[in-house]
């Protein structure tokens, strides 16, 4: 079956669209009109009929829908919260790790996520590399022999044409000293139309994998449609992993993590990053705290298996790197003066552990 986006369906990508489709009221509207101007709006049609259909809350309007709340922005936070600028020796890289880089081609998204880190540098007119700016990329990468991952994001790489998309791939590939390309993507969820066979057929390669990272929040955004579409990916050799955002209010409890993690394994996603909230302008309302996020990891130890469980991590401030933050479950101390651990399990039950010895 041939899978092709519907031309006569456009987004909504403006406060208007949403109030013509009673995502918002049109008092609204008016009210957030600071907002729109300030960050992009794009919500695929079916994405948008479905919060419709919610009446404009639940946890997809919550990541999606514009709020008031994005007006109040914290002293802690930036523009760029993860200091990639400092780590951009030419535009479209950015080379934090000796091993890898990202590389962005594109500064579009197929919808724009109201807690998104790069949420000041992506959408319509923002800078998308021509050509001779994307030659300049690919060839540091070349010239970097070191570079042994890439990453394209953005933006969302499956928002290029399957033809720039299959121009770019094939140029990494042939890099011997590029063993791995990831791809990071909203696509396959928010907008799953697009993946169609001339997409699958760019991302293909002869040297190596292409790993697709599959962003999704909450199990409703794995509808028949998003889960087909990883079908599609999945079918076509290409290993797909899982991020997601623990965001309050839209995930921030055992159950629903469950639920969005048994449902990425059921449909071959394995979830990799579980990502602590950036400090991006106008998110604060989404933040969830690191010992709570902590506990939440320490709860699904016990019930779902290691297939289902991330790396729970947070992209240090300044540009110092991911690291992970999970729970402790293993302390070291001293017993009669003699070493020893004390170990936690699921249950919350401290058990010792004796030392090791030659």
């Amino acid at each position: 079956m041939k899978h092709t986006p519907d031309i006569h369906k456009r987004p909504l990508c403006s406060l208007e669209d949403l109030a013509e489709q009673r995502i918002i009221s049109r008092r609204n509207a008016a009210s957030l009109n600071d907002i729109g101007q300030r960050y992009a709006l794009r919500l695929p049609t079916g994405l948008g009929q479905r919060i419709a259909a919610a009446g404009g809350r639940g946890p997809l309007a919550r990541q999606y829908v514009p709020s008031w709340r994005e007006r109040i922005v914290g002293s802690f936070e930036q523009d760029d919260p993860i200091g990639d600028r400092p780590w951009s020796p030419i535009k479209g890289i950015v080379h934090r790790y000796p091993d890898r880089v990202l590389l962005k081609a594109i500064q579009v998204c197929p919808v724009y996520c109201r807690f998104c880190f790069r949420r000041a540098f992506v959408g319509p007119g923002q800078d998308t590399l021509n050509p001779k700016e994307l030659a300049a990329a690919l060839s540091y990468i070349r010239n970097h022999r070191a570079i042994w991952e890439v990453i394209l994001t953005g933006g969302d790489p499956l928002m290029l044409s399957p033809r720039r998309l299959g121009m770019i791939i094939a140029a990494l590939d042939a890099m011997a000293h590029v063993a791995v390309i990831r791809l990071h993507s909203r696509v396959p969820v928010a907008e799953p139309t697009r993946i169609t066979r001339p997409v699958i057929n760019a991302l293909k390669r002869r040297n190596g994998p292409v790993y697709i990272a599959i962003h999704a929040n909450h199990p409703d955004e794995l509808d028949i449609q998003a889960r087909r579409a990883c079908d599609r990916l999945a079918d076509a050799g290409l290993p797909l992993l899982g991020q997601s955002v623990l965001l309050k209010g839209v995930n921030d409890s055992p159950d629903i993590l469950e639920s969005l993690f048994r449902a990425m394994v059921r449909n071959r996603i394995k979830p990799y990053y579980l990502h602590h909230l950036d400090h991006a302008p106008g998110t604060a309302h989404f933040r969830v705290g690191i010992a709570q996020g902590q506990n939440l990891m320490r709860r699904l130890r016990g019930r779902v298996s290691g297939l289902c469980q991330p790396t729970y991590v947070l992209d240090i401030p300044g540009g110092y790197g991911k690291v992970p933050i999970g729970p402790v479950h293993v302390w070291r101390g001293r017993r009669n003066g003699v070493e020893s651990w004390s170990i936690l399990d699921y249950k919350g039950r401290h058990h010792r552990y004796p030392p090791d010895t030659s």
